[in-house]
């Protein structure tokens, strides 16, 4: 399940930007040809962000798809599966680009702790 190793990475990131605050929520795009299947990446993500800041979090997925451009006909299509031959001409010359993205896009933290002081507290003024 390489999906378990995608998403250790993808946490140590989250936990660097999250500077310690909790982790409620973060979006992730990642392209066809990672081929990730979205429960799997859900069982993989609970059991790696067990005990961290992200534990409990929602991870949204956003897949992004495969461009194949023809060589013969010039073509470019986009396909949630690698292209195999031009849907226009049928010919095998594709210059394949996207669909290899892992991008950490956004992540939502909890609001820091703010600790209110007391007026009766020495050395406290407001």
């Amino acid at each position: 399940m390489h999906e378990l190793g995608m998403c250790e990475a993808i946490l140590d990131t989250v936990e660097r930007r999250a500077a310690g605050r909790r982790v409620s929520a973060f979006t992730v795009r990642v392209g066809t040809l990672h081929r990730v299947v979205e429960p799997a990446m859900d069982q993989a993500f609970a059991l790696a962000s067990e005990g961290t800041l992200a534990e409990g979090a929602e991870l949204h997925l956003v897949v992004l798809p495969v461009r194949g451009t023809c060589a013969s006909c010039g073509l470019t299509t986009e396909s949630a599966e690698p292209p195999v031959a031009c849907a226009g001409c049928g010919a095998t010359d594709l210059e394949l680009s996207g669909g290899d993205e892992l991008i950490l896009e956004s992540i939502e933290v909890d609001a820091p702790l703010r600790v209110e002081r007391s007026a009766d507290v020495p050395g406290h003024t407001r």
